[in-house]
């Protein structure tokens, strides 16, 4: 039977990098002592670096390009990278058309349509609420304590 898989959301990773988030300390833990495998999109990786580049004022980490990239590739050096496809697009598509998705819940919807597609049954958040609409195709697991 094949190990299970997680997919990471983006939450997750800059809980790891952010000491002062209220969940450093669970995702930092998930990311060294989890025993399942661990999975991150592109698009996870895309918004991590613009979080972390973003000035503090406006939310974001305040971190340099340099320091940003360095520290994406540490969080993700061995974590898996879940490609998007055709059939993620045509999976994304379905759950626009059928959960009543639009706006920003459009990424939401695309890390569903491409853990699914990846067979990936798992999606860890800190968000819960951004997935509760998908909960009957994934399972949410929520980043430490809620």
């Amino acid at each position: 039977m094949a190990a299970e898989r997680l997919l990471l959301d983006t939450n997750v990773l800059l809980a790891a990098t952010d000491r002062a988030r209220r969940l450093h300390d669970a995702a930092f833990e998930l990311l060294v002592s989890d025993p399942r495998t661990l999975a991150v999109t592109t698009q996870v990786m895309r918004e991590f670096l613009a979080v972390a580049t973003r000035p503090m004022r406006a939310n974001g980490l305040g971190q340099s390009g340099l320091v940003a990239v360095a520290n994406l590739e540490e969080l993700t050096r061995d974590l898996d990278v879940l490609a998007e496809s055709a059939q993620s697009m045509d999976r994304l598509m379905s759950l626009v058309r059928t959960a009543e998705v639009g706006g920003k819940q459009v990424h939401d919807a695309n890390l569903v349509a491409v853990a699914l597609t990846n067979e990936v049954n798992t999606i860890v958040t800190d968000n819960i609420s951004d997935f509760a609409r998908f909960a009957d195709l994934i399972e949410i697991e929520q980043l430490g304590p809620l």
